[in-house]
This record gives structure tokens, C-alpha cells and sequence, in this order.
């Protein structure tokens, strides 16, 4: 917890000193590790020579370093003890109210980066597809977000096959959660984020190997990050317009469950050939992207997904890999994530890669194969973009760390993509 103060009885807690070279990453190295590394309790920063050196928009990362260091995952032993909340009081902030605001709007977006994590960290019998949808609904009660939970039957008649391809092999049914923000009446504009909520993915018959059961519940990670974005746009009042969809639902191993070879047709009426069944993330991603273009209007789409080990092979785990369609979108999408210190490569999109995912028999087909895993699996969903400002971003290997790279890290889930989201629909809201 911060707190605002011009005076503090608390003990001072000394930071190294600010140097001009550090960039947004390494102010969040320090703070965090600072306050990792204090073991009395609650304490006092002083904030003023960063201030000085680094002007006032260094304290996002300060704030944000501090509250992640704080961050505690939760633990389901009841030998656990209740620990008392750390509180630390900000000094030298006296008069600077653009300082204040940006602690305050930071606190908001480390809520949503928090939400995200605990989302991903769950246990999958604790978060079945319906309970996440509630959670996020409850994240959002008191600011301004309108809700819709399309159920498995509204799904049904919508003609969301994709989607419940993969729904379906489950006893807890799917859903789709619709989140709206509308922060900007003046603009018909509306930038949509979706993002993948597999809350438990066994790969169906085309089964994970035991070595990789052990993340299967945290294949919700992207969902969990658009609603957490969401949360912090509306907390801070962005002059935004934002539609958040998340579908939600397992992939697991029924009689009644997809196979290879099986032909579906997606909700924009493209068909599909499956090819491997556990490329679900992009089935359900398809039927949510092309729900956001055709029936909620959205000017431009993100899609965040933890969608492909392949992720790994090409940025490891301090970065992300990304593609983009739309010029513009993507340099407003450089300057949000120059905000957030988030890191992303963009791949290239070749002809050659769209072939990869030509079926003979369907539209196209859920696989391209064993190489350039992360380009055919983003181009897929490229396809039912309809062709609006388009970037994908894949966290497969930023959403978890089991050893943590940086110091604002905990071991598990990280957060990724919620300031990122966040920073780049809040610089549509500046230019609009």
C-alpha cells in the first residue's frame, strides 16, 4: 500500500541514487529490489532526488516497482500465517501534484497487473471457465465497465463453433465475457482487446506431454490481462473507447471432443480443418476476434495470448513476440509499450507464411507445422480481423517465470501485457 505524506514517522528506506542511464526497467529493478531486500516492516521513501534527476514520470516505475516487490502469491496451506500489510509512505512529493497523479494512476494499473497474476496463478479447479468470468466481473463492479457473459448456449445460437469446438470437451461449460469501457462519447472509435482464456489446456487428444502439465492452468494468462487492463483504463478515467473480450473454456479429453481431420465452421462463416488440437488458443481467439469486428464494432484489435511454445524458442522468457498489420496502430502500440517497459520483437508476415496454413480441404487449417510456429499460429487469427488495424502478441513465454528474471517478479505468473494494453489505448485516448 502507498501513502502520500510531506512528513513520515517511519523508518527512511535508502535507494541507490538515479543516474541519467537507467531506463524504465532498471528504476523498477532498484525500488523493487530495495524494498525486497528491507525486513522492517512498513518505511518511508524519498522520492525527491529521483524527481530532480529523472523528472516526475520516473515514479511510475518507481511505484510500480515498489507495489510488484509487495506482491505475495497466494498459498492454500492452512498452516499459513496472516501477515500484516506493508505500508510505504512517500515524502518529497510536497506541492508536485503531477507527481501525485502519477502515483495514483500507477496504483491502478498495478491492481490490474495483480488481478492478472492471481487469475493466472489459480489452481484450474478453483477457476473453471464461469468462476473466471465472475472474478472478472467482480474486478470491475466500481468503476465504469459494462459486463455481458455470453453463455454456452447464447455461443450455440451465435454460431461460435470454433469456440466451442474446444468448449465442448469440457463437463464446465465455455463462455465468452464482454467487457465495455466508454470513456470517450465524442468517438465512434472503439479499440478491442482479446485475449485467450483457456483456464486448463491438456492439448485434448493431441496430449501435452506430462513434463508440460504442470502450466496447464495458467493458459488464461492473456485473458486475464485484457481485463486487467480494462480495469486500470476505467479506474483512471482514459478518454478511451475499449471492448475487452475473453473466452473463456477447458480443452480437455471427452467422447464428445474434436479431432484431428474434423472440419468446423467459424462464427464468420470461414471453415476450419483441425490439424492438432491443442492449436486451440487460436480457434477460440478466431470466433472472439471475429465477434469483435462484426457485431462490437472495434476499429482495431489486439489479441494477447499465451499461444505458442515456438514463443519460447524465438525471445525466451524477458520478451515477447509480436506481429502487427496497420502502420499506425503499431507505432502508437512502440509508444504505449516505451511507457510500460515491456519488450516485444515483431516478425515478419511473408506470403510464404500465410501458404502454411492453406487447407484442401477448408479456409484454412489450425496448424502450420513444425516451423515458424508463432507467425502461422498470429496470421490465423489475422484472418478474422477482416482486415482492421491488427497486432498479436504472444506471452507464452513472459506470462511465467519459475525463476523470476527481474526483481518486480515473483515466482509464477508476471502480469505480462497489461501495461502495455493499458499505455497503448491510453495514447489513443491523448490523440483522439
Amino acid at each position: 500500500m502507498l501513502r502520500i505524506v510531506e512528513t513520515s514517522m517511519l523508518p527512511v528506506l535508502t535507494c541507490p541514487e538515479p543516474t541519467e542511464k537507467m531506463d524504465r526497467i532498471a528504476v523498477k529493478e532498484v525500488f523493487a529490489k530495495a524494498v525486497k531486500e528491507w525486513k522492517g516492516g512498513s518505511f518511508a521513501l524519498d522520492l525527491s532526488n529521483w524527481i530532480a534527476l529523472k523528472g516526475t514520470d520516473c515514479l511510475r516505475d518507481a511505484a510500480e516497482g515498489i507495489l510488484l516487490a509487495l506482491y505475495k502469491p497466494a498459498k492454500y496451506s492452512k498452516k499459513q500465517s496472516e501477515e500484516p500489510e506493508t505500508v510505504v509512505e512517500l515524502i518529497g512529493l510536497r506541492g508536485n501534484e503531477e507527481a501525485k497523479e502519477v502515483i495514483r494512476e500507477t496504483e491502478h494499473v498495478v491492481k490490474g497487473i495483480v488481478f492478472a497474476r492471481n487469475m493466472t496463478n489459480m489452481p484450474g479447479n478453483m477457476l473453471r471457465p464461469l468462476d473466471f468470468a465472475g472474478k472478472v466481473a467482480e474486478l470491475v463492479e466500481q468503476v465504469p465497465v459494462e459486463v455481458e457473459i455470453l453463455s454456452r448456449e447464447r455461443l450455440a445460437e451465435l454460431g461460435m463453433n470454433a469456440m466451442l469446438a474446444v468448449g465442448d470437451s469440457s463437463a464446465y461449460p465455455p463462455c465468452l465475457a464482454i467487457l465495455r469501457y466508454r470513456g470517450n462519447p465524442d468517438t465512434k472509435e472503439i479499440t478491442g482487446l482479446v485475449g485467450k482464456g483457456v483456464t486448463c489446456d491438456t492439448g485434448g487428444y493431441c496430449l501435452k506431454n506430462a513434463g508440460s502439465m504442470m502450466g496447464i492452468r495458467g493458459d488464461m494468462a492473456g485473458g486475464a490481462a485484457v481485463a486487467g487492463a480494462i480495469y486500470a483504463l476505467a479506474a483512471n478515467g482514459v478518454k478511451v473507447n475499449v471492448t475487452g473480450l475473453i473466452p473463456m473454456c477447458e480443452n480437455r479429453i471427452s467422447p464428445g471432443s474434436y479431432l484431428p481431420g474434423d472440419v468446423i465452421t467459424a462464427y464468420d462463416g470461414q471453415t476450419i480443418q483441425i490439424v492438432n488440437t491443442d492449436a486451440e488458443g487460436r480457434l477460440m481467439l478466431g470466433d472472439a476476434v471475429a465477434y469483435a469486428v462484426r457485431t462490437e464494432s472495434v476499429s482495431q484489435v489486439v489479441d494477447i495470448a499465451t499461444l505458442t511454445g515456438a514463443a519460447v524458442g524465438i525471445t525466451a522468457f524477458g520478451a515477447a513476440p509480436c506481429l502487427a498489420e496497420g502502420e499506425a496502430f503499431y507505432e502508437e502500440f512502440l509508444e504505449g509499450i516505451g511507457l510500460s517497459g515491456e519488450r516485444y520483437l515483431r516478425l515478419p508476415i511473408y506470403p510464404e507464411y500465410e501458404k502454411m496454413i492453406e487447407s484442401e480441404v477448408a479456409d484454412m487449417k489450425n496448424s502450420g507445422g513444425k516451423f515458424a510456429g508463432t507467425i502461422t499460429a498470429g496470421l490465423f487469427i489475422r484472418k478474422f480481423a477482416a482486415g482492421r488495424p491488427w497486432i498479436h502478441l504472444d506471452i507464452a513465454g513472459t506470462s511465467w517465470v519459475e525463476k523470476p528474471i527481474y526483481e518486480f517478479q515473483a515466482k509464477g505468473a508476471t502480469g505480462a501485457g497489461v501495461t502495455s494494453m493499458y499505455y497503448l489505448c491510453r495514447r489513443k485516448g491523448r490523440s483522439l
